[in-house]
């Protein structure tokens, strides 16, 4: 007999209220833009009372935090993208080839999710100096992942004898970014199949000793 415990009808519940209403907030921020849209036009769009959004996610500032989490994440589950399987999977991975390979399909998969909601809360952040407040401003997440990332491809067989890490972690911060995935994807009209290629022909240039 298993002892992994299924969570009760009321948890599931719970779960797919929170993911009805997260998923009704994307749309509208997304949509309309965050500083025109109120939490009573995503309770409306979610289909619950605007108390149950209070109650499950809080006021709307931590409703957009939440929303950043889980759409970078992919899931609600507390797990860091450094802790996630596809980037320890990708990092352990024997030679610079393989690592690039493994790591530019997982970035993205982010890119996918994230891109779309950048412009949204650039501006948020920009009307709201409390949702400026909700990410550190002393460090970008986003490279700390890319340094991470970086130092493991510099000490695999492929790499450049003389690559710093901070120049592995540029190139993985600027030709992986949102912004450059929204303007040859979104903007360009590339299919995931040609950006996938192209970041990594153009990562193995710079990366990769071969």
């Amino acid at each position: 007999m298993s002892d992994v415990k299924r969570p009760s009808k009321r948890a599931q519940k719970a779960q797919e209220t929170r993911r009805r209403i997260l998923a009704a907030a994307l749309e509208l921020f997304v949509q309309d833009g965050y500083g025109a849209t109120n939490l009573q036009d995503v309770a409306d769009r979610a289909g619950v009372a605007v108390q149950t959004i209070y109650f499950v996610c809080g006021n709307k500032r931590a409703l957009l935090k939440e929303l950043v989490d889980v759409t970078i994440a992919g899931d609600d589950k507390p797990v860091a993208t450094m802790d996630r399987p596809w980037f320890t999977h990708a990092l352990a991975a024997g030679t610079v080839q393989d690592i690039l390979h493994a790591y530019v399909t997982g970035t993205t998969s982010v890119l996918e999710r994230v891109a779309p909601i950048g412009k949204m809360l650039d501006a948020a952040a920009a009307s709201d100096p409390e949702v400026a407040a909700l990410w550190p401003h002393d460090v970008d997440p986003r490279y700390v992942v890319q340094q991470r990332a970086a130092k493991a491809l510099v000490g695999k067989p492929g790499a450049p004898a003389d690559m710093p890490v901070a120049e592995a972690a540029d190139l993985l911060y600027g030709l992986l970014s949102p912004e450059l995935y929204l303007l040859l994807v979104h903007e360009r009209g590339w299919p995931r199949e040609r950006w996938e290629r192209w970041a990594f022909q153009t990562l193995h240039a710079q990366l990769c000793s071969d």
